[in-house]
């Protein structure tokens, strides 16, 4: 029997780019749509190349148990020895910034100061011991920027926390982090493929903070600076030649913590220190940036993929 190339997902909007270019390939794939099923534990998988997507935000498409579900069909697939790329210690990282953060640190990058918090009064307790100007908050458990919001003062926090416009995570853990204040409204997101680096992306953030870059996504929640004024320029540009030492740092990130496929995003301050704050091991990409630069995230992606088909 054939290999097979299997996607683990459970959003199809997000997989059709790559389905397209594994077609333009001729590559042998199957799709594992995991927002409900069962596993037998006592089966054997199939042969083949196993890829996991499982979105951190798969609880606003109503698949609440897609990542539980998926760590179980993760557990079982490594039991057996197959070739799973993102498996379980990246879809642990996927679900949990705390962990992200940790990781991160662990391989020596730096992030913003961070306070998880349990409970609203633990969440104004953590903003107060910050003791920072200006804060954020967000969700444990995020993915499309959930529960992103900017203060500039604890009484602002606490109306919020305590109004009816508040969002708890979906599992229960807030974070309150330093605000990085930007000299210009935008991040960084660099892309990596089989753990090496594809290309850099430059996101506008002037009219707001997109954190997903695919085609389909609308996102509203604000996260960098507003107020300046935006020129008309496109809101995702791949910078050409980047070049910088957090790369290399990125890259062995990615080796230590067995994540093959990432896109992951960065702040500069206004002393040009650079601040990691997210991970998404189930990254997507924005094709008008790609045909304006003629790289293509999605086709060296199942160009990998093809690479490890015995």
């Amino acid at each position: 029997m054939t290999e097979k190339i299997y996607i683990i997902h459970e959003n199809s909007e997000w997989t059709d780019h790559l389905i397209k270019r594994l077609k333009e390939l001729d590559l042998p794939y199957e799709e594992w749509f995991l927002d409900k099923g069962k596993v037998d534990l006592t089966s054997t998988p199939p042969e083949g190349v196993f890829y996991n997507r499982i979105s951190a935000s798969s609880h606003t498409r109503n698949h609440r148990f897609a990542p539980e579900l998926t760590e179980a069909f993760l557990a079982w697939l490594e039991r057996h020895g197959r070739k799973v790329f993102n498996g379980s210690r990246a879809l642990r990282l996927e679900v949990s910034k705390v962990n992200q953060y940790m990781a991160l640190d662990a391989s020596q990058i730096h992030t913003p100061k961070t306070i998880a918090a349990v409970g609203k009064d633990q969440i104004v307790e953590a903003a107060k011991e910050l003791n920072l100007p200006s804060f954020i908050t967000k969700h444990n458990r995020a993915g499309k920027g959930l529960g992103v919001q900017l203060f500039h003062s604890i009484n602002a926090l606490e109306e919020y926390v305590n109004g009816p416009s508040f969002e708890p995570s979906v599992d229960g853990i807030t974070l309150i982090q330093e605000y990085i204040q930007a000299p210009k409204p935008y991040i960084t997101r660099c892309e990596f493929v089989g753990g090496k680096f594809v290309y850099a992306v430059r996101v506008d953030t002037s009219e707001g903070f997109e954190l997903c870059p695919a085609d389909a996504c609308t996102i509203d929640d604000l996260f960098c600076p507003v107020g300046e004024e935006a020129e008309e320029k496109p809101k995702f540009e791949i910078i050409k030649d980047f070049d910088d030492p957090i790369i290399y740092k990125y890259e062995k990130f990615l080796q230590e913590n067995s994540i093959d496929v990432a896109g992951i995003e960065f702040i500069r301050n206004a002393d040009g220190k650079i601040f990691t704050y997210d991970v998404n091991t189930n990254t997507n990409y924005n094709s008008d940036a790609e045909e304006i630069a003629g790289k293509y995230g999605m086709l060296e992606l199942a160009k990998f993929l093809g690479s490890q088909l015995d």
